[in-house]
């Protein structure tokens, strides 16, 4: 196995190069952290895996464990659908992108970014450098789209009271709930959709996936999970506002944020959860919160962001971790089986990769996932472009408000397609 490594003050233009490079390959992932400085236990600027030497495609667990015992770098994805091995629940709304639940690949080529130094791992190392700085840097114009919404906003307001009904009967405490907009017949560069959605709204967990003919083009700002030796780390996002047009006024919609009484009650909620979950493998007494009420700003929106970790024993796996914590619970409600159940009932489209995960596993078993939030999904061969939205719903909820706040978490998606109109 060859590496090499060099140093380079030019990381942006790197990180272009990389990402037009996934053209050559049928399986290409890339992990982005944006230089984001303020990210509780980040390990990488960039890192990312070219061509597949394996591939699972499953909708169980197990096939994944099997292959991570093989102990190589892995890159791929959960799907939220993975819910129904995992609990008795089902899947079936419509479904335009068709993704497997579960995906993996070993890649033929690593690319580690650090301190603006690039490492390269594979049979042919020299040969991916020569590839990378020989890329013509030209991203593809974009089409005119025709983004339509599954639901009408009368039936988004109406569904949030239905599941207000639901709250105030005590069935739930509060439950995800999200729309989908679409395009069909779209052929575009899933690359230039990135570039373009990674330059208006940069974040520290962003993600260009490809796997054979289908995308996620993915502006995440939230981890779900990531263990280093015998730590687990969650990090819940449960809070938005939008940006101040000012200084003063951003400072003051912060504040806001940060004395919000119903924003903290969905976090709370969700930090209760996950700490509920982590509880299912931790060892005993060591499921504690770092951090409560993190306020965290992104071009768009600030959020509230919660850290909570636990640790565990040398025996456990890392499938076990995630089957136990699988999906996050910021993107389900509590209680979680039951909220799950209402999101199947109330919601008009398959969720498939959207509030599922991408990330890595090392070789000895660590891994960092992000939630699949803020992302373009792309089917190349049928054509379908899809992204979906959403938030919270809780006994505080005005349904009019949690529509606008959907609206407000898609801005970048639409305004990068708004400008080829």
């Amino acid at each position: 196995m060859e590496t090499i490594a060099f140093h380079t003050r030019e990381i942006p233009q790197f990180r272009e190069r990389l990402l037009l490079l996934t053209r050559q390959y049928n399986y290409a992932t890339i992990l982005d952290s944006n230089e984001y400085q303020n990210t509780p236990y980040k390990e990488y600027d960039l890192l990312a895996g070219f061509g597949a030497k394996s591939i699972i495609r499953s909708n169980r667990f197990y096939e994944l464990a099997a292959l991570i015992k093989k102990g190589s770098w892995l890159f791929g994805y959960l799907s939220y659908d993975l819910k129904n091995e995992l609990e008795s629940l089902k899947s079936e709304n419509y479904d335009g992108l068709e993704f497997s639940d579960l995906c993996f690949f070993e890649p033929e080529i690593l690319v580690e970014v650090q301190n603006s130094v690039v490492k390269i791992t594979g049979e042919h190392a020299k040969n991916f450098k020569e590839l990378v700085c020989n890329v013509n840097v030209r991203f593809e114009p974009l089409q005119q789209v025709n983004i339509k919404s599954r639901i009408t906003k009368e039936k988004y307001i109406k569904n949030v009271l239905q599941l207000l009904s639901h709250i105030q009967l005590g069935d739930i405490f509060e439950v995800n709930f999200c729309q989908e907009f679409y395009a069909e017949n779209v052929v575009c560069s899933p690359e230039s959709i990135y570039a373009l959605l990674n330059q208006k709204s940069p974040v520290p967990f962003g993600s260009f996936l490809k796997v054979d003919q289908k995308y996620c083009l993915g502006a995440s700002p939230e981890r779900f999970i990531k263990k280093s030796k015998l730590k687990v780390v969650s990090q819940p996002i449960k809070g938005t506002v939008k940006r101040g047009r000012t200084i003063t006024e951003d400072n003051e919609v912060k504040k806001r944020l940060l004395l919000s009484d119903k924003e903290k009650s969905e976090n709370v909620m969700i930090v209760d959860l996950v700490r509920n979950d982590l509880s299912r493998f931790a060892k005993e007494g060591t499921v504690k919160v770092e951090e409560l009420f993190g306020v965290y700003s992104f071009p768009q929106v600030h959020q509230m962001i919660s850290t909570i970790s636990c640790e565990v024993d040398q025996a456990l796996s890392s499938v076990e971790i995630l089957k136990n914590s699988f999906p996050m619970g910021s993107m389900t409600g509590a209680p979680k089986v039951r909220a799950m159940k209402l999101i199947e009932e109330y919601e008009s489209t398959k969720r498939g990769l959207y509030s599922g995960a991408i990330g890595y596993i090392k070789p000895n078993g660590d891994f960092d996932f992000n939630v699949v939030i803020r992302s373009v999904l792309y089917n190349e061969k049928s054509k379908y472009l899809s992204f979906m939205v959403g938030g919270a719903i809780t006994s505080q909820s005005q349904p009019q408000d949690e529509y606008e706040e959907s609206l407000l978490k898609a801005k970048a998606i639409f305004e990068i397609f708004d400008a080829v109109h």
